[in-house]
């Protein structure tokens, strides 16, 4: 199977964007435009109180690491999961350091509440295929804590979702490769993203020239 270098790699968070909306994706990560609005701010503030790199602890058989620096070669991205949990078991992974065998279990903290769309699911999932590819071990399943609902949300990383984001990372590097951006496609969710203004949404809903003289004539015909 070929590896993507390096100087390849996308960022693994990108998933979540792509999954809401291509474009947006394409105007953050191949034309780098970026605007803040109140939840971009809000998910950095609660992103920032998860991300500790110098933190780690121990509670019973659990290790908790964070802001642990995540990457694959064969879907070529990085990125950094907020929360490692490593759960002792009879099988699992070896942890320098500790003795045993640990189960590796990822979360991802975000705003808000479960979305009725996988976005976030997907980036956990992605997270989960880079930890298998570094450390040899299947992970059956990971978690997403929402801050409003304040509690954590078990996902089942069943192999139809590493299937979907691994073929999405592969849309995305082909976007990427050919420096690509989709044509607006305007859709409800438009009123809550932070490029609105940058991407103009509702110019896609405009008329063609050729629709707007077929109507005028069509007008002065009445």
């Amino acid at each position: 199977m070929d590896e993507y270098r390096e100087e390849e790699f996308l960022l693994l968070s990108g998933i979540q964007h792509f999954a809401f909306c291509r474009r947006q994706w394409a105007l953050i990560h191949i034309e780098q435009q970026w605007q803040e609005n109140e939840y971009t701010v809000e998910g950095e503030l609660m992103h920032k109180r998860a991300h500790d790199p110098n933190f780690s602890q121990k509670r019973g058989d659990i290790i908790v690491s964070r802001s642990l620096p995540v990457f694959s070669r064969i879907m070529g991205v990085k990125g950094v999961c907020d929360i490692v949990e490593f759960h002792k078991m009879e099988e699992g992974v070896k942890i320098h350091g500790h003795k045993g065998l640990f189960q590796v279990y990822p979360i991802e903290y975000k705003r808000g509440r479960p979305k009725e769309t996988e976005m976030d699911i997907l980036q956990l999932t992605a997270q989960a295929i880079c930890l298998e590819e570094m450390l040899l071990t299947a992970i059956p399943e990971g978690a997403i804590f929402y801050g409003e609902t304040r509690r954590r949300e078990k996902v089942e990383l069943t192999e139809e979702r590493k299937d979907r984001a691994k073929k999405m990372f592969q849309e995305m590097h082909d976007l990427f490769k050919r420096r690509y951006t989709p044509k607006v496609k305007w859709s409800k969710s438009c009123n809550a993203c932070s490029l609105k203004d940058t991407c103009l949404p509702k110019l896609g809903k405009a008329p063609s020239v050729k629709e707007y003289i077929h109507g005028k004539i069509a007008e002065e015909d009445l």
